[in-house]
């Protein structure tokens, strides 16, 4: 069930966690989800053509980042909508970062990040989706097996001095 962010949950903003096995996992509220996973989702869209970061900026300038609440019991048929989308959005014009299953911590939370050049870019494509046989097949199903619960939509920009920093961390053997 999705729950608001209350002030201590804002303010739990990095909680770090150890598991049973000793790693260290850490926790994040939703909208610190979307600004870190913004600009690294994007320049993991563009490692296929390996261009400069400045050439990666003025290819993608706007991330969509689709937060889905799922039905914990219908994870299978989330999946299914999602590998869906891996043939039809490239075919109607989105670059597809990819779709993101909950694994652990909430079990009734996804993702899907996928990459446009301009708004006016996502405008030619939802017209694009609408006409596409498939896509609404694709939702049709979803709405049947009532997989999705709720849906949202934030539209990041990429902060150009910020896109595609390596660590400079350097490993110590």
């Amino acid at each position: 069930m999705f729950r608001p962010a209350t002030k201590h949950r804002r303010a739990d903003i990095a909680r770090v966690r150890e598991t049973e096995a000793g790693a260290t996992t850490m926790s994040t509220n939703r909208r610190d989800f979307i600004e870190s996973v913004a600009a690294s989702s994007a320049m993991l869209a563009m490692n296929g053509s390996n261009p400069s970061a400045s050439e990666r900026n003025e290819a993608l300038k706007i991330l969509c980042v689709i937060r889905y609440q799922i039905d914990p019991h219908q994870r299978d048929a989330f999946k299914d909508y999602a590998n869906a989308w891996a043939r039809i959005i490239p075919r109607c014009g989105g670059h597809l970062v990819g779709y993101f299953l909950p694994y652990e911590g909430t079990n009734d939370i996804g993702w899907g990040l996928i990459a446009f050049d301009s708004l006016a870019s996502y405008e030619a494509y939802k017209s694009r989706l609408r006409a596409d046989a498939e896509a609404r097949e694709n939702f049709e199903t979803a709405q049947n097996k009532r997989c999705i619960l709720r849906e949202e939509r934030n539209f990041v920009e990429i902060v150009d001095a910020t896109f595609g920093r390596p660590s400079t961390l350097h490993a110590t053997g």
